[in-house]
């Protein structure tokens, strides 16, 4: 009887998922909890559809994507690793979607299914392909570090800023960032002759950077354009200046060193209520005097007005309705006494501590707090003692001393 062999079972850890392939056999993908980027919720996922979408969404290494036809009608689930059609070999990626949602997601991108040229899956990934797609991931970050050395012996004004090689180690994609137009093809030349694979050179912004590293913002949270941003739109200092943001620079930029993206988030709402405020092309006109205007609160619809243009400490807050009857007013001549006469509810707010911020002490143990005061109670209570018995002592001695002068004078007088 021969015996039967066990069959082994291979993990890999790439591209953000756990790899598990038997030997000469199909290989199943469990995907980590934000291993993919720009990962689509497959809320279509369990529904039964009489139409069968035979495209699927196949994502590579960060944030590349592209759609594949499945001609063969593979039985297919998101995190299943394939191999796919490549200009010069095979690619190997992994499903991030499929089903029905991939037509919402080519519309999104603006892909015509009728005019579009899909390229081909091939099969699902075996072992011996995933073998030789770790090694040619292992090789993409020496290939980096010594790409960037070439480029800077050759004095080329760009920066690589990443890595790609395909699946079958046929081809690599190098990213590069440049300001200038860059005459690479010497640098094309000793690439090919050190790393002996077809080369492409993909120029890529400082935003796209950012997405293909990735990192933590200064919110705390993942970047946008490593998370879910793929286009970006251009953004500019006047974003901050309508929402009353700090004119720093360090604060406005972002891991990229440009203005940050979010900030054309909200500017939608502070325009439409800047409609409301009133244009102030001269200060307001009173008895004692000009008011002149120093800030505005867009949110809270409040315009703050000033005495002097240099001196902002007093500062009065009218409301956006008010400002508008005071301008009627002074177009009729009319002059109001002072500013504070109005009713001005946003004028010297009291501050209110939001929660965390109240107290520097606030945790700090009270028990030790009660203790170290009795202590302290006690220690103040002995010194106060001791020194009431030295005063005692001392008002004792000089009773003494008198009542002893008195008696030898005494006894003095009798003797004469």
């Amino acid at each position: 009887m021969n015996d039967k062999q066990e069959e082994k079972n291979i993990e890999y850890h790439l591209r953000g998922c756990k790899i598990c392939c038997k030997e000469q056999g199909e290989c199943k993908a469990c995907l980590s909890a934000g291993g993919l980027k720009f990962s689509t919720t497959d809320w279509l996922n369990g529904i039964n559809s009489s139409d069968d979408f035979n495209i699927v969404e196949v994502q590579f290494k960060n944030t590349r994507k592209n759609f594949y036809i499945n001609e063969n009608n593979i039985s297919l689930r998101k995190g299943d690793i394939v191999a796919v059609e490549a200009t010069s070999g095979h690619d190997i990626g992994i499903v991030s979607l499929c089903g029905n949602l991939v037509k919402r997601q080519m519309k999104k991108y603006g892909i015509d299914e009728s005019h579009y040229e899909f390229k081909k899956l091939y099969r699902k990934a075996r072992a011996v392909d995933i073998e030789k797609w770790q090694d040619a991931i292992s090789l993409e970050h020496p290939t980096m570090i010594k790409s960037r050395q070439i480029a800077a012996q050759l004095n080329l004004n760009m920066k690589i800023g990443d890595v790609e090689y395909q699946g079958d180690k046929r081809k690599a994609i190098f990213y590069y960032i440049a300001d200038d137009r860059v005459d690479f093809r010497n640098l094309i030349k000793i690439f090919a002759e050190n790393f002996h694979v077809r080369i492409e050179m993909k120029q890529i912004g400082a935003r796209q950077e950012a997405g293909l590293i990735g990192g933590i913002g200064p919110c705390g949270r993942e970047l946008c354009c490593a998370q879910w941003l793929g286009s970006f739109i251009s953004v500019t200092t006047g974003a901050a200046r309508y929402q009353e943001l700090s004119s720093n620079p360090q604060k406005l930029a972002g891991q990229c060193c440009k203005l940050k993206c979010c900030l054309n988030y909200e500017l939608g709402v502070y325009m439409e209520a800047i409609n409301d405020f009133p244009k102030i092309n001269a200060p307001l006109e009173l008895v004692d005097g000009n008011a002149y205007l120093v800030k505005i609160d867009v949110l809270k619809k409040t315009m703050y007005f000033s005495y002097s243009k240099d001196n902002s400490e007093t500062l009065t807050g009218l409301t956006v309705d008010r400002v508008k009857k005071l301008m009627e007013l002074n177009r009729q001549g009319i002059k109001i006494e002072k500013l504070e006469n109005t009713k001005s509810q946003h004028a010297q707010e009291p501050v209110t501590h939001v929660v965390g911020e109240d107290s520097i002490t606030r945790f700090d143990n009270k028990e030790k707090n009660n203790k170290h005061h009795q202590h302290n109670s006690k220690q103040t209570e002995q010194t106060e003692n001791v020194q009431e018995n030295k005063t005692n002592k001392s008002s004792r001695k000089k009773k003494f001393k008198r009542w002893k002068s008195k008696n030898q004078k005494e006894n003095s007088n009798n003797e004469k």
